[in-house]
């Protein structure tokens, strides 16, 4: 059985269990300009006068996970 049998096979199982494939572009975590990126929006989020107000929010809306 060829690769491309298979991975048809397991597509169509997947299918069949409920699941639709999708595929999409994210940004690439581990390029520098990336982490420039993160670390910059990291510290205007610091340095905001709503920091406070912004962690109860996130707070507020998180759920625990199990261990």
């Amino acid at each position: 059985m060829s690769v491309r049998d298979r991975v048809a096979r397991h597509r169509m199982a997947m299918r069949e269990r409920g699941f639709r494939q999708i595929q999409m572009w994210v940004p690439d975590a581990r390029t520098d300009e990336f982490k420039r990126e993160a670390e910059r929006q990291s510290r205007a989020v610091a340095a905001s006068d709503h920091v406070a107000d912004d962690q109860d929010f996130v707070e507020q809306i998180s759920e625990d996970w199990p261990e």
